[in-house]
């Protein structure tokens, strides 16, 4: 086992992995930039080194000020948290090089099902079923348009390298075709340096819906069930559930095996999640898949009592896994509370946090790494606390969230919370009769006096 991991993230994943670490007797490193001297995770650590200034691209995306904090602490492994480097094969066998534990997939892997074309092309040779559409990077715009007639317009134009929406396009009809084409190509290329496109047929009315898998390094693999993710924003989730409303036993026993069937495939090692479109015919198709733990799996550990970073760290180290598939005992709901301001477009809203005040009680749980004082840099990911309800039945659930969230006070900056409570009584989100166009139609109600 690790005698000590190094984590290169920040805000609450960094803290849940302290954690884990700390009830498995390994000892932590954190990094920081200096725009997070006074985050929590600098402070739960055992060790903590300052990797850089506060931009990104200078501390927590800095490869070399990270490994060289890893080699100063003699940390002999390295846990990447999710977004920043957590899916970076660069990165992955730089600490390979190092004689550095990755916590994570390895480099050919990331490679591997990084690039979405890859991935889908993988994924066909598998067997599991994929959307159709383009077979790899589309050449031109002359193909585009000849592979949009074969598969019929409503089509998606994606980026190869995409990830948050950008270089996506939805096209209805061949005029709008054209046009869709270069915005995509453009906004790829200066968000990713790489205009390389692929199209799919869109699915309509979708549900986003993901199948958390582990796998080990003898190439087994197994799936923890599924998360409902298709309440999004601009293609960033707002809120996820297990299980899906929209879930059958068959359906989920048939998504479970393609999930398991396709880390198999890739022999698969570590914990990631297999993401499926599913429409409202119930029929489902591989969308990505990603290698690295998600934002949402506290609900997955919450319904199955799994702590999945434990699993992460146990396989890492050579650990082979059970084998066995699992499936929801309870029913949980995640609410991603962003320093956003709901009333406003969800412009963010950084700054310090005067009061707060957590919500409590059986079923109720909260990863955050802010605290009252605690001042929100606006340099990174919105996102400030996963408020989490579990419970017999997902009407109970609902009703935990709705009670946590009226108990939830976080005063000096806006929060989402406010909309969160809204779509608790959202008569469509009650019923479970939501797809990943729900926010379109979406309107806050005034604020009260």
């Amino acid at each position: 086992m690790f005698k000590k991991i190094l984590i290169a993230n920040r805000g609450e994943i960094a803290l849940r992995v302290i954690r884990t670490c700390k009830e498995m007797g390994i000892k932590t490193v954190a990094v920081y930039s200096t725009a997070d001297a006074e985050s929590l995770h600098v402070r739960f650590a055992d060790e903590a080194v300052c990797i850089g200034p506060a931009p990104s691209n200078l501390s927590y995306l800095k490869i070399s000020n990270i490994i060289a904090a890893a080699e100063i602490t003699n940390a002999d492994a390295i846990h990447p948290g999710y977004g920043f480097l957590s899916e970076n094969a660069k990165f992955s066998k730089i600490c390979d090089e190092h004689d550095i534990k990755f916590i994570g997939a390895s480099p050919e892997m990331i490679s591997k099902m990084g690039d979405k074309a890859t991935a889908k092309a993988t994924m066909r040779a598998a067997g599991v079923p994929c959307v159709p559409g383009s077979e790899g990077i589309l050449k031109d715009y002359k193909e585009c348009l000849k592979l949009a007639k074969e598969i019929g317009f409503p089509v998606m134009l994606k980026a190869t390298a995409g990830g948050g929406g950008k270089g996506m396009r939805a096209v209805w009809k061949e005029e709008d075709l054209e046009p869709a084409w270069e915005s995509a190509r453009k906004e790829a290329e200066a968000s990713f340096g790489n205009d390389g496109m692929y199209m799919e047929k869109l699915i309509e009315e979708p549900r986003h819906i993901e199948i958390q898998v582990v796998g080990d390094s003898s190439g087994k693999a197994c799936h923890l069930s599924e998360r409902d993710c298709s309440v999004q924003r601009r293609h960033q989730k707002l809120t996820e559930e297990t299980p899906s409303p929209f879930m059958t036993d068959t359906l989920r026993e048939k998504m479970g095996e393609a999930a398991v069937k396709a880390a198999e495939f890739i022999k698969y090692e570590g914990a990631g999640t297999v993401e499926f479109l599913v429409d409202k015919h119930r029929n489902f198709y591989f969308m990505e898949m990603n290698t690295r733990i998600q934002v949402e799996h506290p609900i997955t550990e919450q319904v199955i009592d799994y702590d999945l970073i434990r699993e992460q760290i146990l396989v890492a180290a050579g650990v082979p896994i059970s084998g066995k598939n699992y499936f929801p005992q309870l029913h949980s709901i995640e609410c991603r509370i962003n320093a956003e301001d709901p009333y406003h477009n969800f412009r963010p809203s950084p700054g310090k946090i005067t009061n707060l005040h957590a919500p409590g009680g059986h079923g109720v749980r909260i990863d955050t790494h802010v605290y009252s004082g605690y001042i929100i840099p606006p340099n990174y990911d919105s996102m400030i606390a996963k408020l989490i309800t579990t419970a017999q039945t997902r009407e109970e659930a609902i009703n935990k969230m709705k009670r946590a969230l009226d108990e939830f006070v976080i005063e000096g900056i806006k929060t989402t919370i406010p909309f969160h409570r809204q779509l608790m009584d959202h008569p469509d989100y009650i019923e479970g009769n939501y797809t990943t166009k729900f926010m379109e139609d979406f309107k806050m109600k005034p604020m009260e006096e």
